[in-house]
């Protein structure tokens, strides 16, 4: 069996890269090999790899791969109708190399997606949660904790897919979307939460904690070395 599988969105572009590789080598054989490096990273990019999910009600996993960028207190994204209150952002950068599906980072029934156009700007960049294109979406738990989950396009990303409706229930790390090419989910959070990971650090969807509820204790600390 692979370490993992291709997400069937996948196929069609991988298809493309391979017709490309041909008519490559058709035409000159240094060419033809660099669509065969080409077609071999598209189909890492939609690799869809099985995770190992920690459990637990007071628990937040990572909702994508990457690396952390900013932890800010913000108000959630106005089209999910939560208010104006700030909360506790996590904002996770992928680059085109890590994996982009994505994962519910707690258990949950999604009360409302929302798709809002936008620009197009480098997803590493803070302005990028405000003015990029992003489709949100808000999750209850069963205590009745509200957070969300933004996915975010950046600069050569074109497609955020987002596979689940209101309604819905999620499990922890359950996959709910991916977005194509470099990109960034935010994950907004309660003001008590105190957050495990820092700035710079590496995350992975469906495994990495990154925050727990209702803790009495500060934040982890970090440093960098």
């Amino acid at each position: 069996m692979p370490p993992f599988t291709i997400r069937r969105e996948g196929w069609p572009l991988i298809a493309v890269f391979g017709a490309a590789t041909a008519v490559l080598f058709y035409l000159t054989q240094p060419a033809g090999w660099i669509g065969v490096i080409l077609t071999t990273w598209c189909a890492w990019f939609f690799r869809d790899p099985d995770r190992v999910v920690i459990e637990g009600a007071e628990l937040v996993i990572s909702p994508a791969d990457g690396r952390v960028l900013h932890l800010e207190n913000v108000p959630p994204p106005a089209e999910l109708d939560m208010g104006t209150d700030p909360m506790r952002r996590v904002s996770i950068f992928m680059n085109v190399f890590d994996c982009h599906v994505n994962r519910a980072p707690v258990a949950g029934t999604v009360v409302r997606t929302a798709y809002r156009p936008g620009a197009f700007f480098n997803a590493s960049f803070d302005k990028a949660s405000s003015l990029n294109e992003r489709r949100a979406m808000s999750l209850e738990m069963a205590d009745g904790k509200k957070i969300a989950v933004v996915q975010i396009a950046g600069l050569v990303a074109r497609r955020i897919l987002c596979w689940v409706k209101a309604g819905q229930d999620l499990d922890p790390g359950e996959r709910f979307g991916m977005i194509r090419f470099g990109s960034r989910v935010d994950v907004y959070l309660p003001p008590s939460t105190r957050i495990l990971v820092a700035p710079g650090q590496r995350s992975v969807a469906g495994e990495t904690v990154i925050a727990e509820f209702d803790s009495n204790e500060s934040d982890r600390a970090w440093r960098a070395v």
